[in-house]
């Protein structure tokens, strides 16, 4: 098989200026031609039903199912999850963390750059982190305006309370948000698989910047201690998004390791404050080390911002500001097969 080529060219179309949007068509036709180059695929199996053998839909006890082999499942699941795996080697933007943020974040930036390939890596087996339920196990979700315009955008039902609107269940937003995110072609979310590391690296200038992430499946990553060494490996990202939260082993995972590593130092989160910490989080979500951009919670292990309690609209905006802020650095970034080179001159 042919090694594709992979192109991370600047987009055929000029990022948006302000508040006008960019040629999406122009972004979409760039995207086909960026897929029509990586030839990383398996041939589709094709069994037929036999004859005599066709499956009926009949609730009277005559339900009957198209006769299968345990070997057609595994082919069909291993061939495309390592076709994914394979694409996402290289990508444009890497999202740590498929919580509230996370997913706003692949959402949007998916939806508004259909030419940038997107992988969302979540540690837990179900994405969603602490969005299915609100505060203390309790099912309603409080979102403050006006980050509910994404709930409109999304089509989730809410009651209107004022300053703020409610969510019946937190898992119709969770559900809703996952599911749009996967359909677009160029979101690919692996769950169950952890960051263990960084890649950091110096480009030409000598800036020395997050070029990457180094991965495993969870499980793995979990056992470390029960076998030798279980090896990981990684994937190549001019950007980086890290809305990996601030509870559970992976907790604020890329600013814990960047502190680790002498690069930063922590502010430490700071007591609840509903009303401060949901403006900061939001309008302070940016890149906080060179090709790392950090938002939702593990901002506010950053830079020691209050925590939020049981409101997520400071989580919908991260996300958004989030995407936009990816977008900008990746335009911004001389790219070669995923490494960067230096700032665009």
């Amino acid at each position: 098989m042919t090694p594709p080529t992979a192109s991370f060219a600047a987009p055929i179309a000029e990022p948006a200026v302000g508040n006008a949007p960019a040629d999406i068509a122009a972004l979409k036709a760039r995207a086909a031609e960026t897929q029509a180059s990586q030839q990383f695929s398996v041939p589709r199996e094709s069994h037929p039903i036999k004859e005599g053998r066709e499956p009926v839909e009949d609730y009277e006890g005559n339900y009957r199912f198209a006769d299968i082999k345990e070997s057609y499942t595994s082919r069909a699941m291993t061939s495309r999850y390592m076709e994914s795996m394979m694409r996402s080697a290289v990508s444009d933007v890497v999202i740590i963390g498929a919580g509230s943020a996370g997913l706003t974040c692949a959402y949007h930036l998916g939806k508004s750059r259909p030419d940038l390939r997107i992988t969302v890596l979540e540690a837990a087996v179900a994405p969603g982190g602490g969005a299915w339920l609100g505060g203390q196990l309790m099912t309603p979700m409080v979102i403050r305006k006006p980050a509910d315009g994404l709930l409109r955008e999304i089509g989730v039902p809410y009651e209107d309370e004022g300053a703020y609107v409610v969510v019946r269940h937190a898992a119709q937003f969770t559900s809703t948000i996952l599911s749009k995110a996967l359909a677009l072609p160029n979101v690919t979310l692996f769950n169950a698989t952890c960051v263990e590391d960084l890649i950091i690296k110096r480009d030409q200038s000598g800036t020395q910047r997050v070029n990457g992430v180094v991965t495993n499946w969870t499980l793995v990553t979990l056992a470390h201690g029960l076998q030798s060494c279980m090896d990981p490996q990684s994937i190549t990202a001019p950007v980086i998004v890290s809305c990996a939260g601030h509870d559970g082993p992976f907790g604020a995972f890329s600013v814990k390791r960047l502190e680790s590593a002498g690069l930063i130092k922590l502010g430490d989160m700071r007591p609840l404050d509903m009303n401060q910490s949901e403006n900061v989080i939001v309008n302070q979500t940016r890149e906080i080390f060179a090709g790392l951009i950090t938002g939702g919670m593990e901002l506010s292990e950053a830079d020691g911002h209050p925590r939020c309690g049981a409101s997520f609209g400071g989580m919908l905006g991260s996300g958004i500001k989030a995407a936009k802020e990816a977008a900008k650095l990746f335009d911004s970034l001389e790219v070669e097969d995923g490494e960067v080179i230096g700032l665009k001159a």
